[in-house]
């Protein structure tokens, strides 16, 4: 370690001696090391009188005749991507992506099938009268949501009069009616959901909502939410409410209802029984047997006329079969399904239809009670009265 030293100190002072001979030698002297600079350096320079720049220098002027051609083609061209955007690619892309699963994702305007000449009805059931009186004969009923044709208002008692979508000219309440068609329109909704049951609640909530109102058999609503039990309506009065699931037939908006087994029809029927009798009614609240047969034979698929006078043409005609020997009629010809149309009990050899009833049962009609104030199932034998009346029997489902 001793001899490491002695050489390192060595070194050391070697290079010291010849560090001190190279700084005689080169002139430095250890007070002044560096030279003092001769002449301006590190002024400031001024650039305008150095390099001779001016205003006019210091841009380049643009000829204005070469300015407004690009600036004109520039416009040009966002015109052309503008239109090509909003009015060529609206109508192009709808049938390039048809019938492929990117179609789902191009929205299409709807198409509104109803104009101001229309009205809807708004409550549950609205009475169509022959005249524009309240003790005038009730032709028939147009039921909730139900587009008509506005024909005048000019009318006494505030009743207005009206078409209905099937031809039936007559007079309503004109505050029954809304203009807003909205809740009718097809394209403007998802699902078209047909009243099957009896009648049903619709409610403000989903849950625990409170009644907005009651909805009868053949009822057609539009809704647009569909959650697991319930739909969401669209009501004619401006709001929305909520369904069960349960008794209702679910469509497309712009689908027709199924056509279904004649013992579809015949249980729709029975669900009135006991009903309270109303001459042209539709509801459980007041129906006839015309209006019984009209919405059981809707919600099952086949639509008819509401009124007496049309539906004896309707279907098919039923050759009633007679006993051999005795000539008395065989009720086991009349089978469920079938409409009896019947003369006046006055007047039985009349071919004009006074009433009608709904077979439900070999030997069983359902039909308004001899009281005249109720539904009921009346049996009947070859030898009963009303078979001396019968001036028809149409088969309307097969």
């Amino acid at each position: 370690m001793k001899q490491e030293s002695r050489f390192f100190k060595q070194v050391k002072l070697k290079l010291s001696s010849a560090f001190k001979r190279k700084k005689k030698d080169d002139g430095i002297s250890g007070s002044k090391i560096f030279l003092e600079p001769e002449g301006d350096y590190g002024k400031a320079e001024d650039l305008a009188n150095v390099w001779s720049l001016d205003k006019a220098d210091s841009s380049v002027a643009e000829d204005s005749s070469k300015r407004w051609p690009r600036l004109a083609l520039a416009v040009s061209v966002f015109i052309v991507i503008m239109l090509f955007v909003f009015l060529v690619l609206p109508r192009v892309l709808p049938g390039f992506f048809k019938n492929t699963d990117i179609a789902l994702f191009v929205e299409k305007d709807p198409e509104l099938v109803y104009d101001d000449t229309y009205r809807v009805v708004k409550v549950s059931a609205s009475s169509v009268m022959a005249n524009d009186d309240i003790t005038s004969r009730r032709i028939t009923q147009v039921l909730m949501n139900e587009p008509v044709h506005f024909l005048s208002d000019d009318c006494r008692n505030g009743y207005v009069l009206i078409r209905t979508m099937d031809n039936i000219v007559g007079y309503v309440k004109g505050d029954e009616l809304n203009t807003d068609m909205s809740s009718c329109e097809p394209d403007l909704h998802l699902f078209k959901i047909v009243v099957a049951d009896i009648s049903k609640r619709v409610m403000s909530h989903a849950s625990n909502g409170t009644l907005i109102c009651e909805v009868t058999m053949n009822t057609v609503l539009y809704a647009d939410v569909k959650r697991d039990g319930v739909y969401q309506v669209q009501l004619p009065n401006g709001e929305s409410g909520w369904i069960s699931s349960s008794g209702v037939i679910e469509l497309g908006v712009n689908e027709n209802t199924d056509v279904v087994g004649v013992r579809y029809f015949v249980s729709s029927a029975l669900t009135m029984v006991n009903a309270t009798y109303l001459e042209g009614g539709l509801t459980k609240r007041g129906i006839s047997i015309q209006g019984l047969t009209y919405v059981s034979a809707c919600v099952n698929g086949i639509p008819i006329p509401r009124e007496l006078k049309d539906q004896i043409n309707c279907g098919e005609e039923v050759t009633l079969e007679y006993d051999a020997v005795t000539g008395e009629l065989l009720p086991e010809s009349i089978i469920p399904g079938d409409i009896v149309f019947l003369a006046d009990p006055y007047n039985p050899t009349s071919k004009v239809p006074y009433e009608a009833a709904i077979c439900t049962d070999t030997g069983v009609l359902l039909m308004r009670a001899s009281t005249g104030t109720s539904i009921k199932l009346c049996k009947f034998n070859a030898d009963s009265d009303l078979v001396k009346r019968i001036i028809t029997v149409r088969r309307i489902f097969s």
